[in-house]
């Protein structure tokens, strides 16, 4: 089951808004700001790649999702609860 949350992807163009959503295989950020490096218009993260996530509070609750190739995401995501339930759901899969 995918489920969406409101979130914006903190890159190095500044803070950019946008949907991320979970489903069983993947982590995926989607935004339509053509302004925005093709990178992060649609990014899809794969769950097995995930390595760690942690929180960390900046006005918002900011996730950061370390990748096991090194890379490292930031999300400002409005809805930590249900992200961290969900997240851990699909994780136990």
């Amino acid at each position: 089951m995918k489920k969406s949350f409101a979130c914006s992807v903190i890159c190095q163009g500044g803070i950019v808004g946008g949907s991320l959503s979970i489903d069983e295989k993947s982590i995926t950020y989607k935004t339509n700001k053509l302004t925005v490096d093709s990178k992060y218009r649609n990014l899809v993260l794969p769950l097995i790649g995930i390595r760690e996530l942690s929180w960390e509070w900046i006005v918002f609750p900011v996730a950061t999702l370390y990748m096991t190739n090194g890379e490292q995401y930031k999300f400002i995501i409005f809805n930590k609860k249900g992200f961290n339930e969900y997240f851990a759901e699909v994780m136990q899969l």
